[in-house]
């Protein structure tokens, strides 16, 4: 069987945002979930863990959605 490297847009450790948070709370990637179609992320918010695809998240706060809250 020939050994695959996974390659993430996020790293263990990262702090991100979901981009459909409307209080834009900072999430700490915490590990993944490898499957047949994608990574799934796993992110923590105090001691809630969710799990995400990689479409669902940004390193960057949006100010927008935020302030519209």
């Amino acid at each position: 069987m020939k050994e695959e490297h996974i390659k993430v847009k996020f790293n263990i450790g990262d702090y991100v945002y979901l981009k459909t948070d409307i209080d834009q709370y900072q999430r700490l990637v915490t590990g993944y979930t490898v499957r047949m179609y994608g990574t799934i992320y796993i992110l923590s918010l105090g001691s809630e863990e969710t799990s995400h695809h990689e479409l669902e998240i940004s390193d960057e706060i949006d100010i927008l959605l935020k302030a519209m809250n």
